[in-house]
């Protein structure tokens, strides 16, 4: 088998929801995700949603009692969240204070304001960037870039 000339593409991240309604909420009014579709699997998946960044690219919500893949351990009803090997995940915004504000308003933690830097000088990358904690802990960057 030849290998292929392009490389590997994200298609989707997946999150463990315990309240998948207010997760699946969230995304969707909180940050305007559009919600795909929505599934189960008999015995394995209690209920799961792709939900479209707008890219082609999707966020994946598993239900608490879903058997699925993942790194770590289940995490008990009322323990703190912990960190695991995936540290955040990041989404291309065109205005990183507007959704930082939105998901503030849908009910994200503040981790980080927006706030801008320079990656590099030579060629010069400027970011501008925010950090929020979602429903089930996990830490969403947003990037505001022209040159990224």
């Amino acid at each position: 088998m030849q290998p292929s000339s392009t490389p590997p593409a994200f298609h989707h991240v997946a999150l463990r929801a315990t309240d998948f309604d207010r997760t699946l909420k969230f995304y969707t009014e909180g940050l305007g995700f559009k919600h795909h579709f929505g599934f189960s699997v008999p015995g394995r998946i209690d209920k799961a949603a792709f939900l479209d960044a707008g890219d082609g690219r999707y966020l994946e919500i598993f239900g608490p009692d879903s058997t699925v893949q993942s790194e770590g351990r289940r995490r008990n009803p009322g323990e703190d969240r912990t960190e695991g090997a995936l540290l955040h995940f990041c989404l291309r915004v065109a205005d990183a204070e507007a959704a930082y504000a939105r998901a503030l308003a849908a009910g994200a933690e503040s981790r980080v304001a927006p706030r801008t830097g320079v990656l590099r000088e030579e060629p010069r990358v400027e970011v501008k960037i925010a950090f929020v904690t979602g429903p089930e802990g996990e830490v969403i960057e947003f990037l505001q870039s022209e040159q990224m």
